[in-house]
């Protein structure tokens, strides 16, 4: 079946980095379009990166433009989330998402404070 799990969270100051991972299995990864998604405390959950398959297609949220990018590699089935410049706004649990169906990890952590 299909497994996402994530990795790659925790607490960073404002203007740190951290790199999200996410391992895929139970599918062929290289056909399928990535997301990483947030979820703000007491909002709803919000795209912030899209990657296609092969990875020549990327879009981001306006407010993570230019701080985080996104990446893949078809051969380890990962999808990564760099992120830099970070934020206290960007505190949230992340989630890694194949688009088709909709199938969603367990999330992980990220808590920008000082």
């Amino acid at each position: 079946q299909v497994q996402l799990v994530e990795s790659g969270g925790g607490l960073v100051q404002p203007g740190g980095s951290l790199r999200l991972s996410c391992a895929a299995s139970g599918f062929t990864f290289s056909m399928y379009t990535m997301r990483w998604d947030r979820q703000l405390p007491g909002k709803q959950r919000e795209s912030v990166a899209t990657i296609s398959s092969s990875g020549d297609k990327l879009t981001y949220a306006a407010s993570v433009k230019g701080r985080f990018t996104i990446s893949r590699d078809n051969v380890k089935n990962t999808v990564d989330l760099q992120m830099n410049s970070l934020k206290p706004e960007d505190t949230a649990v992340y989630f890694c998402v194949r688009t088709l169906g909709n199938y969603w990890g367990q999330g992980t952590q990220v808590t920008v404070s000082s």
